[in-house]
């Protein structure tokens, strides 16, 4: 059976950690940000890490 390729949209947006764990960038980043509170623009722009029901789908994925 073939290797299976990357989704490269996973490949783009999703980073592993040496623990193990999979870092991913917050929503709702992107535009409208004037109505946003800075202290909410803020805590959007760090990574957070995937839940563990998600961990496997896109471990596959990657």
């Amino acid at each position: 059976m073939p290797k299976l390729k990357t989704k490269s949209g996973s490949k783009k947006r999703f980073r592993i950690t040496s623990n193990g764990y999979i870092k991913r960038k917050q929503a709702f980043k992107n535009h409208l940000l004037t109505k946003k509170s800075k202290r909410r623009k803020r805590h959007l722009s760090k990574y957070s890490i995937l839940k563990k029901s998600d961990i496997n789908n896109i471990k596959k994925q990657i």
